[in-house]
């Protein structure tokens, strides 16, 4: 019987992979993105210190509608970037967490790219 990966895990093999490769400081920390199936959450982490720098989510009060869209996709990566640049940050090393660069993830790098953060 052939048996079926489950999804989370092939991509959770698929982030260690990247992680490897890519990592974090704090002239220019690591964006990181997770998206479950109602929110999507973003990071700036400084992987050397072992510190999160930035957060933004669709979870927080300030934020209007739902949460597991592009629209809010969009607008959580304008509020990473407002809030990096509130720290002087414009370079980071974009962590896609596994996923495809498609849809949310790339609603969110698009607009973080608008706003000001280069990677």
């Amino acid at each position: 019987m052939i048996t079926k990966q489950d999804k989370n895990q092939v991509r959770k093999k698929r982030h260690a992979r990247v992680r490897s490769k890519i990592s974090g400081t704090a002239e220019r920390p690591r964006l990181n993105v997770y998206r479950s199936n109602k929110n999507i959450y973003a990071q700036l982490i400084d992987d050397v210190a072992g510190v999160t720098i930035v957060s933004a989510s669709s979870q927080e009060k300030a934020f209007e509608g739902s949460g597991n869209n592009v629209e809010a996709a969009t607008k959580i990566g304008e509020i990473i970037a407002k809030r990096a640049a509130e720290k002087n940050i414009t370079a980071v090393v974009f962590d896609r967490g596994g996923y495809l660069y498609h849809g949310r993830v790339k609603a969110l790098a698009e607009a973080a790219r608008e706003n000001g953060l280069e990677f």
